[in-house]
């Protein structure tokens, strides 16, 4: 609206008055304002009707402009609108990152094993006082948000992203949220959180690779505790608690380098080069084998698992990887 009157008033004032376009100008923007400096010429009868019809005009448009901008500074509109600039800037930066959609209870705890990873990750969650109040590492990476919503899953970068978590409560938005996801990217990695019987499988046939059921998994892991304490513990400790010394580290065949691929575990000599061990291996076909033979072949859709300190996983990578 301001730049409309502006454009009117240094066309009339040209047309009318004959100034020139920067006396237009300034003409223009004295009236609009009504700071009341004299007129850069004199006017004549039009030219002093034309600057009426201006004052007229323009003086509820600049009053309105001029609260509209005091109330999206003072209401925190203008610090918003920056922070969510740099929000869009930090997350095209972003590539293989993690997507967590909820920040609830296993929201958090995942966000917790991603920061000791040091793993880049965006939350969305639709509690906007709940994301102003995360303070984590990464907490220039929230967005306030419906995750079940194309765009906003967009703007966390899902096209770039190498996995996506879903823990909201209802089962049916996770499985909204996985089809939505399973359709923007396809070769996502989905892990989405059901919470009744028989969700788990409507959430794979949406596209979920795996699903997890907390209430399941805490019973069976506290009787795993009481069954076998010690086992559980040290399992933990390499795939959860221990990220500053222990790392349980998978390497797929389509990392692998030209020359060590199809070639036996032992022909890898991941022992003899880093010191590292290999503790166990996936076939192509899915079936997982606990501390495999030497002669086991690294064939095209095959994981190897291995065990040892981030300084020998660092050394392997170096080794074997691309």
């Amino acid at each position: 609206m301001l730049g409309g009157l502006l454009l009117i008033g240094v066309l009339g004032y040209v047309v009318i008055e004959n100034y020139s376009v920067f006396d237009a100008f300034y003409m223009t923007v004295i009236t609009i304002a009504t700071v009341g400096y004299g007129e850069t010429h004199p006017l004549g009868t039009a030219g002093r009707l034309f600057t009426s019809f201006l004052i007229i005009t323009s003086f509820g448009t600049f009053a309105y402009a001029v609260s509209t901008i005091t109330r999206f500074v003072t209401d925190g509109e203008f610090n918003k609108f920056f922070k969510n600039k740099r929000l869009n800037e930090a997350i095209e930066k972003l590539d293989e990152h993690v997507i967590i959609c909820g920040y609830g209870r296993n929201g958090r705890q995942a966000a917790q094993v991603f920061k000791k990873h040091d793993k880049r990750f965006v939350v969305i969650d639709k509690d906007e006082k709940l994301t102003s109040s995360i303070t984590h590492k990464f907490s220039e990476l929230v967005l306030a948000g419906d995750a079940t919503q194309d765009e906003v899953l967009m703007e966390a970068g899902i096209m770039r992203a190498s996995a996506l978590i879903t823990t909201l409560p209802d089962d049916a938005d996770n499985l909204f949220i996985v089809l939505t996801a399973r359709y923007l990217n396809p070769t996502l990695n989905i892990i989405s959180r059901a919470s009744d019987d028989g969700s788990d499988t409507k959430l794979k046939i949406a596209g979920a690779d795996n699903v997890i059921m907390p209430d399941k998994v805490g019973g069976a892991h506290m009787a795993s505790l009481i069954m076998k304490p010690d086992v559980m513990e040290f399992i933990d400790q390499i795939t959860v608690q221990g990220g500053d010394s222990i790392n349980l580290e998978e390497i797929t065949f389509d990392k692998l380098t030209e020359t060590l691929k199809n070639k036996t575990l032992k022909d890898l000599e991941i022992r003899n080069k880093s010191g590292a061990n290999i503790i166990g291996y996936k076939t192509a076909g899915g079936d997982y084998v606990v501390n495999p033979s030497a002669d086991t072949q690294v064939i095209p859709h095959s994981k190897i698992f291995v065990l040892g300190t981030p300084e020998q996983i660092k050394a392997l990578k170096l080794i074997l990887l691309e």
